[in-house]
């Protein structure tokens, strides 16, 4: 790619990345400048790069957003209609920083893990929020499929790199670091070095533990940098590789998993409280008609429920609905109904005049969930004409999912009502139906968070041993477990806290994630350069990504030919199965949609567990 191209994919990136990556550089030039001037006080043999990435590695604030501030772009260049992505960029970035810095000067970047941990659980709870209204229908509908596919990705790693490694001839300890590597789970080099140290594996004639420790540390270095970048590029463009458009095929899936019924935003997600698309409408009329005089606005409502007056204008004075006033001659209303039945409002009302007084209405759109009350087990009919005055019911569902809202619907207890109108009409309905209306907001929640993030930590840190090897959730798998069942509670009854504001749990998956890459590269950045010994390297770096990319291939072909699962769905699965979290984001940042999450968590999970136990039997056997 030649400095043109280059260029040309910078300059086409939207002005915030470029405006990112402009900052960044000014961050160097300012680190730089600011040595310039300290030389004259220091030490003339101190460069001004090596100055510059010591003061990165002695401050990792500055190390994780500069990385952050150029990823970011760098991830968004485009050559041949394929990108890096964020994620993959900042990946990129900060091995080239740790890399440099390491290579050229000996500085390493000391972030304590604590750092890592935090975000990628935050990360993760923002996900499981995301997806969870879709999880457990997506685990009705294709459970034994995710469980098929997390082995075939599992047992074919295995198969691939461990007759790989005897195959080459590498030596003990390469099959379980590129294991390790090529699924990024590190966890695997730890219990295949439990198998060295308790006897498991007998070293051979001339071979320390050391040697075996070297070898597996330099496997995993290797096949961990290679698998994590090339598996984001591979599951993000794998339904454009066949011809598949994956915005409308998440757009698909969403319509599947949402229950078939365009409801809009299910209760407890993003999205609930706009307005939208409806044919009621609100216009004026002056009251012609005597037949209307002296009764009340009730009244009204009561003979025609199809449409409410919600204003009354008198002259200066502007008179709510909620006061119950009687109509007068000479009025102007304004009056809420369907389209059609306004255009008749001569007939019925009188002259049709411009006032916006009486069309002047806050519309709030708001979840009531319908508890023990008297209009339980009523039609949708029947229910309207007694608390309907003033609302349009947008969306109704059941256990999670939009069923069909028609005039015999029966409404049962638990159902959740999308009701728009005026603020009071709404509060007066939900009196009714014994329940309080939900509106989504800002609230971002920190202490409902605070406590699913702290139990979810609990359960995925509980682990049991079973013969030397340690099975565990795992604390990420936990809080996204626990994300999911907050959203798919709120989603069955908004009175769990109703929606999380969508911009505030975006920003929290963006930067859980971003900055979690970053302090990973931190860490492997530096130990790419002691592997590079020989020959072997190029071995290493092969079997890494056969390991990381024919696995999750050959799952994508069982699910695509054999099952005919839904190809963004599928990626999600893959994505699980692979472990690589990263690469469940690329996919859903290609789609526009966090529907492919929903198949990631049961192939995860399973993987998880077998990838231990299979790096355990590489180790001992190699």
């Amino acid at each position: 790619m030649n400095v043109r191209t280059k260029l040309a994919g910078v300059l086409a990136a939207p002005p915030k990345y470029i405006l990112s990556l402009i900052l960044g550089l000014c961050f160097l030039l300012t680190l730089f400048v600011g040595n310039a001037y300290a030389s004259t006080i220091e030490s003339e043999a101190s460069s001004g790069i090596a100055w510059a990435l010591s003061y990165l590695a002695s401050n990792p604030f500055a190390y994780l957003f500069l990385t952050l501030a150029i990823g970011y772009p760098i991830g968004r260049i485009t050559v041949g209609g394929i990108n890096l992505g964020a994620t993959a960029g900042t990946l990129v970035t900060g091995i080239l920083i740790a890399l440099a810095s390491s290579a050229l000067y000996g500085i390493t970047y000391d972030i304590p893990g604590l750092v890592e941990d935090i975000f990628l659980m935050l990360f993760m709870y923002a996900l499981g929020m995301r997806v969870g209204p879709q999880f457990f229908s997506g685990l009705a509908r294709g459970g034994v499929d995710f469980l098929v596919i997390g082995l075939i990705v599992v047992f074919s790693n295995f198969l691939i790199v461990f007759f790989g490694v005897k195959v080459l001839d590498l030596g003990p300890g390469y099959a379980a670091g590129i294991i390790s590597g090529s699924y990024t789970v590190t966890a695997v080099m730890g219990v295949a070095q439990s198998a060295v140290t308790s006897g498991a594996f007998q070293l051979p004639e001339g071979v320390t533990a050391d040697t075996v420790g070297a070898n597996m540390a330099a496997g995993y270095a290797i096949s961990y940098v290679l698998s994590s970048i090339f598996i984001i590029l591979l599951i993000k463009y794998l339904p454009k590789m066949f011809g598949k458009d994956a915005v409308l095929e998440a757009q698909k899936a969403e319509q599947e998993f949402s229950g078939g019924e365009d409801g809009g935003a299910l209760p407890g997600t993003a999205g609930t409280s706009i307005l939208g698309f409806t044919d009621k409408q609100i216009r004026s009329y002056k009251v012609e008609h005597a037949e209307l005089v002296g009764k009340s606005v009730s009244q009204l409502f009561k003979m025609n429920p199809h449409a409410a007056i919600l204003k009354v204008v008198r002259g200066d004075e502007v008179i709510d609905a909620e006061k119950d006033p009687s109509i007068q001659l000479g009025d102007i209303v304004g009056v809420l109904g369907d389209y059609n039945l306004l255009l008749n409002g001569k007939d019925k009302v009188g002259k049709e005049v411009s006032e916006p007084r009486a069309r002047m209405v806050d519309i709030e759109v708001a979840d009531i969930h319908v508890g023990k009350t008297r209009f339980a087990g009523k039609t949708l009919a029947e229910m309207g004409r007694k608390i309907g005055f003033g609302l349009h019911l947008k969306s109704l569902f059941r256990a999670g999912v939009a069923i069909p809202h028609l005039p015999k619907t029966i409404v049962e207890k638990g159902d959740v009502l999308r009701l728009a109108g005026p603020a009071w009409c709404v509060e007066q309905a939900a009196k009714s139906l014994k329940a309080t209306p939900i509106v989504e907001s800002a609230y971002t929640e920190v202490s409902f968070m605070s406590l699913a993030l702290f139990i979810g930590f609990v359960i995925g840190h509980a682990s049991v041993e079973i013969g030397g090897i340690p099975f565990a959730l795992g604390t990420s798998a936990g809080c996204m477990l626990m994300g999911i069942l907050v959203s798919w509670l709120r989603t069955r009854n908004p009175d769990f806290g109703g929606p999380t504001s969508e911009g505030a749990r975006a920003f929290l998956n963006d930067i859980g994630l971003s900055l979690f890459v970053a302090v990973l590269a931190a860490g492997v950045g530096p130990k790419i350069m002691s592997s590079f010994q020989g020959t072997i390297v190029l071995w290493i770096a092969v079997l890494g990504l056969l390991g990381a990319l024919v696995p999750p291939f050959l799952a994508w072909l069982y699910g695509y030919y054999i099952r005919k699962m839904n190809p963004v769905i599928l990626a999600g699965a893959c994505a699980g199965g692979r472990n690589s979290t990263p690469a469940l984001n690329g996919i859903q940042d290609i789609s526009q949609s966090g529907i492919a999450a929903v198949a990631y968590p049961v192939p995860y999970a399973l993987t998880s567990a077998i990838v231990l136990i299979l790096g355990y039997m590489a180790m001992v056997f190699s």
